[in-house]
């Protein structure tokens, strides 16, 4: 079935494609206990591995 143009792209009424804002906050909290975490672990194993 083709009738007319069918645009199916976003209108301009649509809102923003975002994530709210709490969810970006919880994003980057995780994005930065993604790196702090194996520099706790590396830390440790230094540490364990200097006190023999």
């Amino acid at each position: 079935m083709r009738g007319g143009m069918q645009h199916r792209g976003m209108l301009w009424s649509d809102p923003p494609d975002e994530p709210p804002e709490e969810l970006r906050d919880a994003q980057a909290k995780l994005a930065r206990l993604a790196w702090l975490l194996p520099g706790i672990t590396l830390v440790t194993f230094l540490l364990a591995a200097t006190s023999r």
